[in-house]
């Protein structure tokens, strides 16, 4: 069987590696850029010792998904960089409410006793849960931001869930799906009429056992039970995170897989034996294609046969995201952790900022990462800012949050466009109907990546490996 990827990031590579480990034969990757990894870009400045991360920065190693990804990082014999749990980064995050940096609780004792931004102690939010009733959700599905005030009260929907949903899809809480994150704890409220209820009743009543899933023919990879052991909150690569997809080219390239840069694939025709990708410069029949391209990218290609699957894909929205690096001499910050989100409800200009020199060695620097846009890129940020706004914003914000007035040495601006899925409210019922309508018209045809699957570096590449798995042997 011939098989072709569309789409060099990380759920393209990866779908190309699982389809050689499965298959055995020869394929191409097709990415129309000319780099691989999507929006893992990493920047060495190895005059001043420090990187910038454009995308994601670091991987946690939780559960089957994190379980994936570490078993590919050994085979691939990547030097990582754990961050423990004990480490002042994996401890300490902060919102930025109500005029000042908030701690978030890191243990127990945390949900006793008044902590800003909150009024009132967090267990009495555990004790909201238990005292209210359950409401079965219209369609199965209701936002996040909903299903928080419902079960846990306002305070916990505007200054919890709202900034987290920033921090990971620079989303709206009010239209992400629940299922999107808590998808758990929604059926189990469903199911027992609370979170806290169906959280302690599942656990006497379901011994879920993570090697049920088949996904590891062994026991779980070394590297996963040495993260365990060795209690890891998350982990970066030696020289950036951007080393993973170049190591996976690589490792790809040196076991017959061509990895074709600049090729954009134009249109896909389906045919009784198979597909025929429109190419730069030919056709080139194949039996069957894994796309990981972004849902607006794929619909084009397939909308002149049918329109239909078409208007689906672009059903599926995405955001901007401005991503600003700085950098500044000396230790600057006040407060060490992971970082610091700002809740919609502050209306300020800005998702968060990541302290990348307190997650790893900067060499004495001062790096942080801000984030801004999303969902509300165009309220802050109009049509088409340039890069001195977009840096003026993010410098102006850093010194009235971090309280740092100095001029950065070194920055970077990157205007990331529809660089986001966002798994509105809906979003599982539209992707089970997508696959349906590709299994129903037999479309040699499989769909992996974030605007499926969840948009995370341990996501993007388990849905690889599971839409691998789902091709039929021929």
């Amino acid at each position: 069987m011939t098989t072709a990827v569309l789409g060099g990031g990380l759920s393209g590579l990866s779908a190309g590696y699982y389809l050689l480990r499965r298959f055995g034969n020869p394929l191409t990757i097709y990415e129309a850029s000319p780099r691989v990894g999507g929006w893992i870009r990493t920047e060495a400045r190895k005059d001043r010792d420090f990187i910038f991360e454009t995308g994601p920065r670091t991987i946690r190693p939780v559960g089957v998904p994190g379980a994936n990804t570490l078993e590919l990082m050994e085979e691939l014999q990547l030097p990582l960089k754990p961050i423990p749990k004990s480490h002042v980064a994996a401890r300490n995050r902060m919102l930025y409410a109500k005029g000042q940096l908030c701690m978030l609780p890191n243990s127990p004792r945390g949900l006793f006793g008044v902590k800003p931004p909150f009024t009132q102690p967090l267990y009495k939010a555990l004790l909201h849960d238990l005292a209210t009733g359950s409401t079965l959700a219209k369609n199965e599905d209701e936002s996040i931001y909903s299903f928080a005030e419902r079960r846990f009260g306002k305070e916990i929907a505007d200054y919890a869930i709202s900034p987290m949903i920033c921090g990971i899809c620079a989303g709206d809480a009010k239209e992400i799906s629940v299922r999107f994150l808590m998808d758990g704890l929604f059926e189990k409220e469903q199911r027992y009429g609370g979170v806290l209820k169906g959280t302690l009743y599942a656990r006497f009543k379901e011994n879920v056992d993570e090697k049920k899933e088949g996904l590891f023919d062994q026991d779980q990879p070394k590297l996963y039970a040495q993260a365990l052991q060795e209690k890891w909150a998350m982990y970066s690569i030696e020289g950036g995170l951007e080393t993973l997809p170049c190591a996976m080219r690589k490792y790809l390239g040196q076991r017959d897989v061509n990895v074709q840069l600049s090729n954009q694939c134009k249109n896909l025709t389906f045919t009784k034996s198979g597909v025929r990708m429109s190419l730069r410069n030919a056709d080139v029949p194949v039996d069957h294609v894994v796309s990981s391209l972004p849902a607006h990218k794929l619909a084009p290609l397939v909308k002149q046969q049918h329109p239909s699957l078409c208007e689906q894909l672009l059903e599926i929205p995405y955001v901007d995201v401005v991503v600003v690096n700085i950098q500044y001499d000396g230790n600057l910050l006040k407060q060490d952790g992971f970082g610091l989100l700002v809740p919609p409800i502050e209306k300020l200009p800005i998702l968060g900022v990541i302290f990348d020199s307190c997650c790893f060695d900067m060499n004495g620097n001062t790096v942080l990462t801000v984030m801004m846009g999303g969902h509300w890129f165009d309220q802050w940020f109009g049509h088409q800012p340039s890069q001195k706004e977009i840096l003026d914003t993010a410098t102006k914000c850093v010194g009235q949050i971090l309280d740092i007035q100095e001029e950065p040495k070194f920055s970077r601006v990157h205007l990331l466009h529809k660089c986001i899925p966002q798994y509105t409210v809906g979003h599982k019922r539209r992707v089970e109907s997508i696959r349906k309508y590709l299994r129903d018209y037999k479309l040699p045809l499989s769909l992996c990546g974030a605007a499926y699957d969840g948009v995370g570096i341990n996501d993007v590449i388990l849905s690889a490996r599971r839409q691998v798995d789902a091709i039929p042997r021929i």
